[in-house]
């Protein structure tokens, strides 16, 4: 389970940044978080975009080609007077126009940002504004699978597993994207970061452990695709 709206559906996330490769990231990565994405890279089409997507949240660039992000978010809270906003900003411009904006109850990250923290922020931000039926935030279920982000406890079936810090991560990985096959390039990147030494059989390795704490006399739910990667689906 996710962050949803109160009705179960997704939540909502307006990204606005002129920087297309910058905004493609960002929606690609928030929409495996299970948020429903609109994007725009201009500040007119931001302001219509959240007339007519009706955001719970929006990540907005500070510097767009026609108003500034600030403009922005004047024209938005006419419609829209309580959808929080994180600023996306150059580390140079941070002083005293940021002061103002956190004083309105928003936040804001400093480029070059982790994708992490954008992801952190916003739930924290669309906790406290109640558009979040927090009850489920930050608990993963795939089948009779549950992962708890915030305790790191896990569940089978009602039944508890222990599981290492990196057997947990890659399982959050892999609940993150049900039904989604996984490289190992890609769960080297993600679960052990870029700058890992080792070879991508520690991935294999680390599947078998999980397999048998997940799998173990259960229908499995951990499964290969030969020469394409992984998928966890139940």
């Amino acid at each position: 389970m996710e962050l949803t709206r109160p009705d179960g559906s997704p939540l909502r996330v307006l990204v606005v940044d002129d920087e297309v490769n910058i905004a493609e990231l960002l929606a690609m990565t928030l929409r495996y978080e299970g948020f429903e994405i609109r994007q725009a890279h201009t500040g007119s089409k931001a302001v219509a975009a959240a007339r007519e997507f009706r955001p719970d949240a929006v990540v907005l660039d500070m510097m767009l080609p026609d108003f500034d992000g600030l403009e922005v978010l004047r024209r938005m809270r006419s419609t829209t007077p309580r959808t929080p906003v994180l600023f996306l900003t150059a580390r140079d411009a941070v002083g005293d126009r940021i002061a103002g904006l956190t004083a309105g109850g928003d936040d804001y990250v400093t480029k070059p940002f982790s994708l992490e923290e954008v992801v952190a922020r916003l739930r924290a931000l669309m906790r406290r504004s109640g558009a979040a039926n927090a009850q489920l935030a930050n608990v993963l279920t795939v089948g009779d699978l549950t992962l708890d982000e915030d305790s790191h406890e896990v569940f089978r079936d009602g039944e508890s597993i222990n599981l290492t810090a990196t057997e947990f991560e890659l399982l959050r990985f892999l609940m993150r994207n049900p039904r989604r096959v996984l490289s190992k390039a890609q769960i080297l990147d993600r679960v052990w970061s870029y700058d890992f030494g080792g070879q991508a059989n520690v991935v294999e390795i680390y599947i078998s452990y999980l397999r048998k704490k997940i799998d173990a006399g259960q229908d499995p739910m951990i499964h290969t695709m030969r020469g394409a990667g992984y998928v966890l689906k139940p």
